[in-house]
């Protein structure tokens, strides 16, 4: 199994960000404080209450002056980041990496009222690791002056603040707060995209498509229009950003968002679906074939998909779609397609034992369910 991303706050982090911060702010801050209050039960936490609980140790240590507290935090700061890959980590020269977030949390939590030098801060921190989460209490609660900053980060000279336009103003970013704001109106987050949707860092752009495709969760019709507008006279690295950002409603079957893509509806017939066994453990693999006939005069772009019905806790299931193949279907042509899905334990599923159904999509339409059985091991 592979180690917890809790550990990685642990024991050994916090004295090394003690010895930084004791390094830059001197008598100002108090280091033997700080750990005594960061380590306090941290090894029987969880990952983000770990973080806070090293936040609490900065508040114990660092002078009650946010902006000599924010002071002390920027200097202990490691040399910035210049790449698309950021993989830093605390070293002789500085704090960076996991250790940021902690610090960025203690300006999200305590600088609210120290807007301009809070913002300053976070874009410091962000070129060590990264800011995405810190930043969304300050949009959720000043958006408009946040975006104004915004639109200048996006377009700063280094990749990882422009990176902070986009992620740290995604509607619905994974483990950050949700700016329910932008949820319903999106039109201030597209500004900001539209500066990006050509950056020159494949980081960037494919920020720019995961922010799109949270605003297609309440916004299809305006997604589809959007990717239509921006594919005309686009070059190779918008096309595959556009397509990324219309993920979702492609596998969803967004009628308007196949047709900009040139996904009609399909016309095939599946002849023959097998399944190596009708029941498998938990750990091995489905593995699915596929046989499918044209029954067009003409050539036909598909898209193949598969959707899992997960058998939940309580008897009720779940249906997640995945990805198969995007192919050119000749007239009157008859196709057969392997596929191999692992119910490999990961740490991001619970896999429950009983009926399973796989579904099959052609161009976003269901033409078949076939169920099978999932087994403990």
């Amino acid at each position: 199994m592979p180690e917890p991303f809790k550990n990685l706050f642990n024991p050994t982090l916090v004295g090394q960000m003690g010895e930084h911060l004791q390094r830059v702010g001197g008598s100002a801050f108090t280091r033997a404080k700080f750990e005594q209050v960061a380590l306090q039960g941290l090894e029987d936490l969880e990952m983000k209450a770990r973080s806070k609980q090293i936040v609490l140790g900065l508040k114990a240590a660092l002078p009650q002056d946010f902006s000599k507290a924010c002071a002390i935090l920027v200097a202990s700061l490691g040399p910035a980041g210049e790449t698309e890959n950021l993989d830093f980590s605390i070293s002789k020269d500085g704090i960076a990496g996991w250790a940021v977030n902690p610090i960025a949390d203690y300006v999200a939590s305590y600088g609210q009222d120290h807007f301009e030098e809070s913002l300053a801060a976070l874009r410091e921190m962000t070129m060590r690791h990264t800011s995405e989460f810190a930043v969304r209490p300050f949009l959720a609660k000043r958006p408009q002056e946040c975006l104004l900053v915004m639109r200048e980060w996006a377009l700063d000279s280094n990749v990882h603040v422009r990176r902070l336009a986009s992620e740290g103003s995604r509607p619905r970013l994974p483990w950050g707060i949700r700016l329910h704001q932008f949820d319903r109106e999106p039109d201030p987050v597209l500004k900001l995209l539209e500066t990006l949707k050509d950056d020159s860092a494949e980081y960037v752009r494919r920020s720019v498509a995961n922010s799109l495709n949270d605003i297609a969760k309440n916004h299809p019709d305006k997604l589809a229009a959007i990717a239509r507008k921006w594919l005309r006279g686009a070059d190779k690295n918008r096309t595959r950003m556009v397509r990324h950002a219309c993920r979702t409603l492609i596998k969803d079957g967004h009628r308007e968002t196949l047709q900009v893509f040139g996904y009609e509806p399909p016309e095939v017939e599946l002849i023959d679906i097998r399944l190596g066994k009708k029941s498998i453990q938990i750990g091995q693999s489905l593995d699915v074939e596929v046989s499918m006939r044209s029954s067009s005069k003409k050539n036909q772009r598909l898209v193949l998909d598969y959707a899992i019905h997960f058998q939940k806790a309580g008897g009720k299931s779940s249906r997640k779609v995945f990805k198969w193949k995007n192919f050119e279907l000749k007239a009157e042509e008859q196709l057969t397609l392997r596929k191999e899905h692992s119910f490999r334990v990961v740490t991001t599923r619970k896999y429950f034992q009983g009926r399973h159904v796989i579904e099959f999509l052609v161009n976003g339409e269901s033409l078949k369910e076939v169920e099978f059985k999932l087994l403990k091991n």
